[in-house]
């Protein structure tokens, strides 16, 4: 996988936060710390209802951003080796795509959201947030929340080491925004708070439908341009694809939960297994087509 180093990032499309008074951790949790006993504590976070989803945490307010990674990024030589442009371009082709697939797709006009990098800890639309729940979008705010280290994580203690996996991971957060675009998320809910007994199927479903969003994204991704026309990838491979599926396959419920040391409780499901989240991507990947990752009308997952 190799980005365009002409390619621009969209103004707006990343704030930093970090170094603005967000750091030090919620209840001494900072990502990645203590080896294999930090991250089983992240863990027990994720499966409650954290890794790659809708994290509803209470009360709470922006913090201000402190820098602009796009125009650091535009005057930055050999840019594309530096995590937060990769991150950036990552973020203007998915939302690009998105541009052109939500109005052909659903017939509705997409509505652009920043991805906003803090560093411990934030204070979001949706509450305060901790490092430990791993990337997470806000539709109180609008913004999807990733530390960057989390992907130190992601391929250091998950077994996820390839670099497709951190465009995967923003384009699964950027289903969940596409869904509260299309009202699903709402919908969701209301689903959840008439019928709670099947509350965790309902979130399985929308996390593999995100999922299947990513996947798709995917499929065109290479073909994906900037604002002046330039494409955003030079190349991607098959090999790259299989990263992301990868990926999927290593932040299953029923793997993380073998990964904390528990036994695997189907009952308390909520992004989906293993098999699932390889599975939709792949729908996602193969058809090219966001309609047909209509999980919650699907006779299987």
């Amino acid at each position: 996988m190799e980005l365009n180093e002409r390619a621009d990032i969209d103004a707006g499309s990343i704030e930093d936060v970090r170094g603005s008074g967000g750091r030090g951790g919620i209840g001494g949790l900072p990502i990645g710390g203590g080896g294999l006993t930090g991250i089983v504590v992240t863990l027990v976070i994720a499966l409650v209802g954290g890794y790659f989803g809708i994290n509803t945490l209470g009360g709470g307010e922006d913090t201000a951003p402190t820098g602009n990674s796009t125009e650091q990024c535009a005057n930055q030589q050999e840019r594309t080796k530096l995590l937060e442009c990769r991150n950036g371009l990552y973020v203007t082709s998915i939302q690009r795509y998105w541009q052109q697939a939500l109005p052909t797709s659903f017939g509705e006009q997409y509505e652009p959201a920043a991805t906003r990098i803090f560093s411990n800890r934030v204070t979001t639309g949706c509450g305060a947030a901790d490092s430990g729940v791993g990337p997470f979008y806000c539709p109180a705010d609008d913004k999807v929340y990733i530390d960057l280290s989390f992907y130190q994580v992601l391929s250091k203690e998950l077994g996820a080491p390839g670099e497709f996996a951190q465009p995967y991971v923003l384009a699964h957060e950027y289903g969940h925004h596409v869904q509260d675009v299309l009202g699903t998320e709402a919908e969701m809910r209301r689903r959840q708070e008439r019928d709670p007994g099947n509350a965790n199927q309902e979130s399985v479903k929308l996390e593999l439908q995100a999922d299947c969003y990513a996947g798709a994204w995917a499929h065109s991704a290479a073909s994906t341009v900037d604002k002046d026309g330039d494409k955003i990838f030079t190349s991607l491979t098959d090999a790259d694809i299989q990263e992301g599926i990868q990926t999927a396959g290593q932040i299953g419920d029923d793997t993380l939960q073998k990964r904390g040391g528990g036994e695997i409780n189907p009952d308390g499901f909520t992004h989906g297994t293993s098999e699932q989240r390889q599975r939709w991507f792949r729908v996602g990947w193969e058809s090219g087509d966001p309609k047909r990752c209509d999980t919650f009308s699907a006779t299987t997952l």
